[in-house]
């Protein structure tokens, strides 16, 4: 990456150089740990991704504050590198946004289907109606993640030129710091897409499909260690097969399953919303900083 940044060489000021140092820092621990989590997709490894995103993007907030982040910034305005700085924090808002309600949406249809089962309401109903929430999520999903993609292309075919030291380290850092931010929105929407429903093939969901071929570890004793959503899905799709057949002990031995699964989902969403709620939150004060800062 370094070879794209032509810079002309001069040492850094104390302050930017402080900051700097500690974005770099949270940048090398987020990078570890969001390649030691592409082949599980849990949702505790994806909270804690979460939390590591929030700690960096309060170093994004002291980079902002800082006089020479934002002369560099003002002077240079009218530059791709920094329109792209710009419109990346209003496309990554906007996907949060839609994370966040795609996951509200969920968390409501797995307590309505838990209520379902604890009333022993139509089961064959609920069940179906679980499974359409969840194809609808997975159109928003794929949304999400052709978005990103394209974030992440414009990121790898723009290279910068002529830049002194200041304005390159600062590029290069508002770049890697959306790209992991864009690596670790897709671990979220990888959780959440679990395709173990099958929904009807589609280009969308082709690239969904690509980009999620390693996500299956497989344990010694040669079982898929799946995350809470498709745990749910597998026993909603056996459900689906056994209500149809009327098998009555096996239907409610895989009932019991399910709300054990159920609840573990639930606690897992809320985990998840909370940390996307903190992310939202830091998005949109990098977003009113840039346009407070580029804004006469």
């Amino acid at each position: 990456m370094e070879s794209r940044y032509h810079v002309r060489s001069i040492s850094l000021p104390c302050r930017l150089h402080s900051c700097t140092l500690r974005i770099d820092e949270e940048l090398k621990k987020l990078k570890i740990s969001e390649a030691s989590s592409t082949s599980t997709y849990k949702s505790e490894t994806i909270r804690a991704n979460l939390s590591g995103l929030g700690e960096l993007y309060e170093f994004v907030d002291d980079l902002l504050r800082l006089p020479l982040t934002q002369q560099a910034l003002v002077q240079h305005q009218q530059e791709k590198w920094v329109g792209e700085v710009l419109d990346g924090s209003v496309r990554l808002l906007d996907i949060c946004g839609t994370t966040k309600e795609v996951l509200l949406q969920m968390k409501e249809r797995v307590r309505d289907l838990q209520s379902d089962l604890r009333r022993r309401r139509d089961k064959e109903s609920s069940l179906h109606a679980y499974i359409s929430a969840r194809k609808k999520a997975k159109k928003e999903i794929v949304k999400g993640f052709e978005a990103l993609k394209r974030m992440e292309g414009k990121l790898e075919s723009s290279p910068l030129m002529g830049l002194d030291q200041n304005q390159a380290v600062l590029a290069r850092l508002l770049r890697e710091i959306c790209s992991v931010t864009i690596s670790i929105f897709k671990l979220l929407l990888s959780f959440v897409s679990a395709p173990g429903l099958n929904p009807k093939s589609s280009t969308g969901w082709s690239l969904v499909s690509k980009l999620l071929m390693h996500r299956v570890v497989v344990t010694c004793e040669g079982e898929e260690k799946a995350n809470e959503v498709e745990r749910v899905d597998d026993v909603v799709r056996n459900l689906c097969k056994h209500t149809s057949r009327k098998d009555g002990d096996v239907e409610r031995v895989q009932i019991q399953i399910l709300q054990r699964r159920l609840g573990a989902l639930d606690v897992s969403i809320e985990g998840l919303e909370g940390g996307l709620d903190c992310m939202f939150r830091h998005l949109i004060q990098t977003r009113v900083s840039l346009l407070n800062i580029l804004t006469p």
